[in-house]
């Protein structure tokens, strides 16, 4: 069997599916991956053959910058689709089935891609709060009618948005190959029936939603911390870990956390990334550090402040350490929310932090009965989520090629 996996994003919608390649090719799939050019060193790591598609990802916003207006955005969106378009389809030919993740515009061009070859689609959230559901309104990425709090409203308000923004460029597109228009551009790119690769503890799928929840995708990490790392580790009491990674916006939330911080009698690691934060002096107490072994270091650390990320979530709370999240955007205010109700943690007020909001979410967090509750929910997490997806594609493709 072949699967082509598609994403397109930041390390967190790329790092599910290096787990899911690896099951796949563990069970005798062959396996390649359309992603973005800055995947390329990580899916070397693992082996996992790369089709580079788009341009590097780190394009957000920084301070200064202003936003693209409405017809640059128009033709942005246009483009990224016709990326997908162009250099997709000498991915997919010959492979049995195609999983994409990530933006809805990039998976309609995937889908239209395998709907082309005839082969079976199948897309992957990692939140349900990409999920349409009456239980909750869908993320604030999306403009949204003033005052509407239905959230079956407010989700078919998102689906118009997504149909105005990409349905002509994709109906252009897909008239090139000999293919329909679609009309509900929502429901083409996340499938009818949907997978969830999230955690049912921490992501529960709700009975309103027509769904097939898999488990989170995550691959076991064995790489070792640097060595600087292991002696500041080594050298005092765990610190508390903060880290924001792929936000690039306006604002420095890494200044307020560890001043915070160190407040509360901690030391501190940070991590740049995206955004390069830097230490706000040179003292001891603290270490900035780049992309490192989460699985390995959130064990060894007495708290973790990060955005909310499904990966970085998930990956704390199997760690079984307490959590203060600052959630910025897309599903982030979902899983800061998760975090609260489970008890493991803190969902900060906004997304901009103050020494005193840190300040009052550490005391929560570092407390001894957060950290036990921490350590109770990380026992029941499951770790199978990617031989249930991978059981789930070779049953699939089973029954199409009896079909044939």
């Amino acid at each position: 069997m072949r699967v082509l996996l598609s994403t397109s994003g930041s390390r967190g919608d790329v790092e599910p599916l290096v787990a899911l390649a690896v099951r796949l090719r563990d069970l005798g799939a062959e396996v390649r991956m359309c992603a973005p050019p800055a995947s390329a060193e990580r899916l070397a790591e693992v082996g996992v053959p790369l089709v580079p598609v788009g341009q590097e990802q780190r394009m957000m916003l920084r301070d200064g910058m202003p936003p693209p207006s409405p017809e640059e955005e128009r033709c942005l969106l246009a483009g990224g689709i016709d990326v997908q378009f162009d250099q997709v389809p000498p991915a997919a030919e010959g492979c049995d089935a195609v999983v994409a993740t990530g933006e809805l515009g990039a998976a309609v061009a995937v889908r239209s891609v395998a709907e082309k070859l005839g082969v079976p689609y199948f897309y992957a959230a990692y939140s349900t709060a990409y999920l349409p559901s009456s239980e909750y309104p869908p993320p604030l990425d999306e403009p949204t009618e003033p005052g509407v709090t239905d959230n079956r409203v407010l989700w078919d308000q998102r689906g118009r948005g997504f149909r105005e923004r990409f349905g002509d460029p994709v109906a252009v597109r897909r008239a090139a190959i000999g293919l329909p228009p679609v009309e509900d551009i929502f429901a083409y790119g996340y499938t009818e029936r949907p997978w969830l690769a999230a955690d049912p503890v921490l992501a529960p799928l709700h009975p309103d939603l027509d769904a097939v929840q898999t488990g989170v995708w995550l691959l076991p990490d064995e790489r070792p911390l640097p060595s600087e790392l292991e002696a500041f580790l080594a050298a005092g009491p765990p610190p508390v870990y903060v880290g924001f990674g792929s936000f690039n916006g306006i604002g420095d939330p890494a200044t307020a956390a560890v001043e915070a911080i160190r407040a509360q009698g901690r030391r501190v690691v940070l991590s740049r990334g995206w955004a390069e934060f830097a230490l706000p002096d040179d003292r001891d107490d603290c270490l900035a550090v780049d992309e490192v072994n989460f699985q390995v270091l959130f064990g060894r650390v007495a708290a973790v402040v990060h955005h909310g990320g499904a990966g970085t979530t998930h990956v704390a709370t199997r760690a079984g350490v307490p959590q203060v999240v600052i959630p910025q955007y897309t599903d982030q205010p979902y899983y800061a929310g998760r975090v609260a109700e489970l008890g493991v943690g803190v969902a900060h007020d906004g997304p901009v932090p103050t020494f005193d909001s840190l300040s009052a979410a550490l005391v929560t967090a570092l407390a001894p009965e957060t950290r036990a509750r921490a350590t109770a929910v990380a026992d029941t997490m499951r770790t199978d989520g990617t031989t249930v997806a991978a059981e789930l594609l070779f049953d699939a493709v089973s029954r199409v090629k009896a079909s044939a």
